[in-house]
């Protein structure tokens, strides 16, 4: 008889197999790092070349714009595994459903939303933003992001059932997006302004653990709904 498989095991096979497809041919974590730089850079021209202006804008900009690459790649987070039935075999495993949504979760951080953090010093350039920002604006990131995958997996899993339910999705989870915006921007803009972006980091870090706990239950109990 062969052992059955750790928990651990079918934990990290998950995310490897999720990080593979997100970045295959076509795969989510192209379209949403491509929309991200492309956005990006497109405001310069659309706002004009004054660099006060842009610095003033910079931190906003590449936040709001990496929510939107994030919510880009939440459409098919388990929409591909519940129209095939992968998600009820899925369901079936050591994991449970909350196993399956942290797999999932971070398997979308890291091939999504991660890259996006990596990528925003270099188009920050391209919005003069002072040199003061560009630490905080990459530890916000990194410390904000996950709560955008994790924010976004509500509404993935609350809309899996429906037919192109990427408007829904989008309008459910926008204003749960409004948080962790403020405090990711405020820290940038502390930073800039020489004032202490601690205070707004601790915040958002706050926002990713309380995203923790309640995104990955709240996912699994509407994926189970979905699946009755």
């Amino acid at each position: 008889m062969s052992a059955q498989p750790s928990v651990s095991s079918v934990f990290v096979a998950l995310v490897r197999r999720d990080m593979a497809l997100a970045w295959s041919q076509g795969g989510a974590s192209l379209l949403a790092l491509g929309f991200f730089l492309i956005a990006v850079s497109l405001f310069p021209f659309g706002v004009g070349p004054e660099p006060q202006i842009l610095a003033r804008i910079a931190p906003g900009v590449i936040w709001v714009v990496a929510l939107l690459a994030c919510v880009v790649s939440l459409d098919r987070l388990y929409q591909a595994d519940y129209e095939d039935g992968s998600l009820d075999d899925l369901t079936l495993s050591p994991l449970g459903l909350v196993g399956v949504a942290g797999a999932k979760v971070l398997a979308h951080w890291l091939s999504t939303t991660l890259p996006l953090a990596i990528a925003a010093p270099a188009l920050a350039v391209l919005l003069n933003l002072p040199d003061a920002g560009y630490p905080v604006l990459v530890a916000s990131l990194l410390i904000g992001t996950p709560a955008l995958s994790l924010i976004g997996s509500i509404g993935a899993s609350l809309t899996v059932a429906v037919r192109r339910g990427g408007v829904l999705m989008f309008l459910l989870i926008l204003p749960l997006y409004v948080p962790t915006l403020i405090f990711g921007v405020g820290a940038v803009d502390a930073a800039v302004t020489m004032s202490d972006p601690l205070p707004h980091l601790a915040l958002l870090a706050a926002t990713t653990l309380v995203a923790t706990v309640v995104g990955l239950a709240a996912s699994a109990a509407a994926l189970k709904l979905a699946m009755e």
